[in-house]
């Protein structure tokens, strides 16, 4: 613990001296304020977790998960005083601040007057998102049971029970294809070909590689359900954008009663998620469901019983949580197409472009910052909605195939009264929303234009 408490000091200390000085103060102030942060930000990480990932007896796991926490501590703390010395330097003009798309307001009064107007929206925060939040870390780091008289330390070993690293062969096969492909895109570029298509396949493969790796790193009893919660995600997020878009297109043509259709089409975004699962399960249902019916009829198949089949109830799911989030994916489409410059549209028509080349290069584009929010709140839907679908349409099976991450806290939690193991799964889910936000700000948030 001693030589990683004198690294974060030493790193604490650059930084610190680093963001002093490009905020306009002086550095020897910056290596002071860094090294502090190094020692104390790790200390404070360290206290919930009484420094048990450096005992002895611990596995390689508990090292590098204290480890993790032990720099991020020192870092969040180094964030917030950076964060803070730079918000000075620019009210006192000492660096220029970023330059948005749209200009910036400002107050005329007092600084801490926008302070005393996020007063109450701060302390709702703090009270039931912050606070709840650090009570689960705390939750997980015992063994809490439903009925037990006693609730042990037991560090984070509700977490290595989830999480067990290994070197599978699909995870290292992803990132072989990913470095030859991103060889192949800089040589076609060097050789002036553009190399566009190996890029778009690059960044395919890079989302895929991590998700391999992500997977790896879980142990077999968890490995299924981030599985399952990536698949039914990656399903209900694309479907939902793609027919919710191709359906705005066709109710936003000028043909009678469009305003009727549109009220129609959006109408299911008011259902509630379990409803949702209860009308699937009366469709889907093998004895007397209606798309059953409609197979046995038209086709020479036989629709197989959701109930034993997997992947049969993994597409119920999503199709349940696309029928339930295409409205909303619809109203939003529906209003962008309205801004659609016809212009501009008319211009490329003029030049020659077809209706394809005008939606893809035209139309789409415009509708980015549209499309961006969608999958930003289509992602945290099929996250912690979903699970009012699967509750009711296929509680978590078959051999839960479709127990997604929280699905499986909540059984964890509620059914098993295994507390402690439902709050780590709880943390863990708060790290991949985190991620994977974090994730579409920083590729698709970067490709999006406003346009005033």
């Amino acid at each position: 613990m001693a030589p990683l408490l004198a690294a974060t000091i030493v790193l604490g200390a650059l930084a610190g001296g680093r963001i002093w000085t490009r905020s306009g103060f002086g550095a020897a102030v910056g290596v002071a304020v860094g090294a502090v942060c190094g020692v104390v930000g790790p200390l404070l990480a360290m206290r919930p977790l009484r420094s048990c990932t450096f005992e002895s007896e611990r596995t390689g796991v508990d090292r590098v998960l204290g480890s993790i926490i032990f720099v991020a501590g020192g870092a969040i703390l180094l964030g917030v005083a950076g964060w803070l010395v730079t918000s000075v330097a620019r009210s006192r003009g000492q660096v220029a601040g970023r330059v948005d798309q749209f200009d910036k307001g400002s107050f005329r009064g007092h600084h801490a007057f926008p302070w005393l107007l996020l007063a109450p929206t701060l302390a709702v925060l703090v009270m039931f998102l912050y606070r709840p939040m650090t009570e689960t870390f705390r939750l997980s780091l015992y063994n809490v049971r439903q009925g037990a008289p006693r609730t042990p330390f037991k560090c984070l070993e509700n977490y290595t029970d989830l999480i067990e690293p290994k070197v599978e062969w699909w995870a290292v096969a992803a990132t072989v294809v990913l470095l030859a492909t991103s060889g192949a895109a800089i040589v076609r570029r060097r050789r002036g070909g553009g190399g566009v298509g190996f890029v778009r396949l690059r960044e395919v493969l890079l989302v895929v590689t991590v998700i391999a790796w992500a997977t790896a790193m879980f142990g077999p009893d968890y490995r299924g359900v981030f599985t399952t919660t990536t698949i039914l995600t990656s399903g209900t997020v694309i479907l939902s954008l793609v027919f919710g878009l191709a359906v705005a297109v066709l109710v936003s043509q000028k043909i009678r009663g469009r305003g009727v259709y549109r009220t129609l089409l959006v109408w299911p975004y008011a259902i509630s998620p379990p409803i949702a699962g209860i009308l699937f399960f009366v469709m889907f249902d093998p004895l007397a469901g209606i798309v059953g019916h409609f197979v046995e009829s038209f086709t020479p198949w036989e629709l197989p019983n959701y109930k034993t089949n997997k992947h049969l109830a993994r597409i119920a799911v999503i199709l349940a949580s696309v029928w339930k989030t295409i409205g909303f994916s619809i109203l939003f489409y529906i209003s962008g197409l309205q801004n659609v410059a016809t212009e501009t549209l008319e211009a490329a028509e003029i030049d020659g472009a077809n209706r394809w080349q005008r939606f893809r290069h035209i139309t789409i584009p415009a509708l980015a910052p549209i499309t961006f929010f969608l999958i930003i709140s289509n992602v945290t839907y099929a996250f912690f909605d979903v699970f009012g679908t699967i509750s009711l349409l296929t509680t978590g099976g078959p051999s839960r195939a479709t127990t997604d991450a929280m699905y499986s806290l909540v059984q964890t939690a509620s059914d098993h009264g295994r507390f402690g193991e439902g709050a780590a799964q709880s943390i863990i889910l708060f790290f991949m929303v985190l991620a994977v936000t974090g994730w579409q700000f920083r590729s698709t948030g970067r490709r999006v234009t406003y346009q005033r």
